[in-house]
């Protein structure tokens, strides 16, 4: 979606305006920084003496609009350093953002009101040209000072903006229902898994929440094996001496887990592709052995900050359905054609169509020189247009070692989730690097050229997406629960163990409930808790016709029908083989 910079513009303004109504009621308060973010804005502030509570908001709300009721003008001005450091002098914040500008930087300040803040802008000429009922604070967080968790811990105060009230209403109540289907919460409700204080940012997966893990795994293993790639797997812990040759160690340290053994150290990988090159480099290859794909579902472990963490969508510990495309230089182009392929076959089965794809640039912090970037950077472009893709460019976003392109993918709600990634890297393979080489037709070594590829991202990051964008009402072919099986009383007991027994049979993921519950108590547990996409209610006629009375879940709009157990099945089967988004 392209960035309304008006829009963006506003929200920043607003921001300051914030801050100003901040600064009259908590005396005291330092503030860090306040940017503009999608949807909203937010501003980092140390509360010294009163500290803000959500309670605060109304408050701060009405002396927001009261100071935008004041028509004040947005002042820039540019001064010099010497100039902005006495005027920020006790601000520590500031001041180091003002030490921390290069020497020919153009240093600006803003003022609003009796409000002024070290910005470089740009903002709205004046308040009156914020729309003071199109905005509303939303909550608090911590947030380290710079992202170091060595640095203070701030408040940040989140708000949202439009430009029109109908907008902020439209977004609110999109923000309630993302609340419904808030994976945390339904994954408690659905017994999906939990998370543990003590162990932040790792997951323990229950049966129900096990069984949708495994179904999407053995989907993605079934895809990738059919599009020519080989499984494979790498130890968990790798040896210093890998990760400094591979370039993570002096990139990706802070974000390692770092263990020692007989005087040597060692880390958990955070990523696999070292191990992957490890397995290319481990017998001679040829030209004709190219491309070699080499998929892994390999767990990945990264030192991610506590404060960072977010249910099972940012985690410490997780699974990559990654692979890694060792190829020749003039098969990107159809590579990264066949990936593409297979990505949108993928979303498409999992109710995905709307897909956006960003194009991410040499970083400054890189490794290699620029030749060979460049070099990198046209044969991704080049197989985009082979893909018939378009782009969007993102400036100095790449990976260290290579230029990637983003897919985005959209939810119910209208939320962008980056997923799926291709990577195109010179230097993990070169001879500064690992040195994987392999034979070429002219008889010669020659390096090949890594593509490194995720298709969902990781598994649990993407179950959280899928939970909240089918608000827990997963399609028959993930649901962990597929049919339930419920007697009219418990005198059909055995004839519900048989029904039951043939679905078991036949694949289909199926439970018979025979408790003492009667059967309405049974049925409102099931549609509540398992959200379960068929429940066959079954009785002395259906005993007597060999039939189950389907009732499908109400979200679905199907009518109860009468079924034959087969032709029930037969049903069931096709709907899950075909990975039908729906019942």
């Amino acid at each position: 979606m392209a960035v309304d910079e008006h829009l963006q513009t506003v929200r920043h303004s607003l921001a300051h305006v914030m801050a100003e109504a901040i600064q009259h009621l908590f005396p005291g308060a330092e503030f860090a920084i306040g940017p503009a973010i999608e949807n909203g804005f937010y501003y980092d502030i140390d509360f010294k003496e009163k500290k803000i509570t959500e309670e605060d908001f109304p408050a701060v709300e009405k002396e927001m609009r009261k100071i935008l009721a004041g028509n004040f003008d947005f002042v820039r001005k540019e001064v010099s350093r010497s100039e902005a450091l006495k005027l920020f002098e006790g601000h520590q914040f500031k001041t180091e953002l003002i030490n921390d500008l290069p020497e020919d930087a153009t240093i600006s300040i803003y003022t609003q009101d009796d409000f002024t803040d070290l910005c470089r802008g740009p903002h709205v000429s004046n308040t009156k040209e914020i729309n003071a009922q199109a905005f509303k604070l939303t909550k608090l967080a911590g947030a380290y000072w710079r992202g170091d968790s060595d640095r203070p811990m701030l408040t940040r105060v989140y708000a949202v903006a439009f430009e029109k009230p109908n907008d902020l209403k439209d977004y609110l109540k999109m923000l309630e229902e993302a609340e419904k289907r808030d994976h945390r919460r339904l994954g408690v409700e659905m017994d999906l898994f939990h998370l543990d204080p003590e162990d932040p940012g790792q997951i323990f997966w229950h049966p129900n929440g096990w069984t949708i893990y495994t179904t999407m795994q053995d989907y993605m293993r079934k895809m990738v094996r059919r599009d020519g790639y080989l499984e494979v797997n790498t130890p968990a812990i790798m040896p210093r001496t890998l990760w400094e040759r591979s370039g993570h160690w002096g990139h990706y340290q802070k974000n390692m887990f770092i263990t020692e053994s007989e005087k040597r150290l060692f880390a958990i990988k955070p990523m696999n592709c070292p191990g992957a090159l490890e397995i290319f480099k481990s017998r001679q290859r040829s030209y004709k052995d190219l491309p070699l794909r080499l998929a892994e579902f390999g767990h990945d472990v990264r030192n991610e900050p506590s404060g960072t963490l977010h249910g099972v969508m940012r985690v410490r510990g997780f699974v990559q359905d990654d692979a890694h495309i060792l190829c020749a230089e003039e098969q990107i182009g159809s590579e990264v054609a066949k990936f593409c392929k297979l990505l949108r076959n993928v979303y498409h089965d999992f109710g995905f169509d709307d897909l956006v794809v960003k194009f991410s640039t040499m970083p400054d912090d890189h490794v290699g020189d620029e030749a060979t970037w460049q070099r990198a950077e046209k044969a991704l472009a080049d197989a985009c247009h082979e893909a018939g893709l378009d782009y969007e460019i993102q400036p100095k976003e790449g990976a260290f070692y290579g230029p990637k392109l983003e897919f985005k993918l959209y939810d119910t709600l209208g939320r962008e989730w980056q997923c799926g990634t291709i990577q195109v890297d010179y230097q993990l393979p070169s001879a500064e690097r690992l040195d994987a080489t392999y034979i070429g037709a002219d008889n010669q070594k020659h390096h090949p050229v890594m593509l490194h590829r995720a298709v969902l991202g990781s598994f649990e990051r993407f179950l959280g997406i899928l939970i909240e964008n089918y608000a827990g009402n997963f399609p028959a072919w993930l649901a962990f629960e597929q049919v339930a099986v419920v007697p009219i009383s418990n005198s059909f007991d055995g004839y519900a163990r048989k029904v039951n027994e043939a679905l078991l049979a036949a694949d289909i993921r199926s439970q018979a409930y025979l408790s003492e519950e009667n059967m309405k108590a049974k049925i409102k547990m099931i549609t509540k808790e398992h959200k379960t996409p068929y429940i066959l209610v079954v009785g002395e006629r259906e005993q007597a016709e060999g039939t189950v009375a389907v009732r499908f879940r109400q979200s679905s709009g199907l009518q109860q029908q009468t079924m034959k157990i087969e032709d029930f099945v037969r049903y069931v089967q096709e709907k899950v083989s075909t990975h039908f988004n729906g019942i």
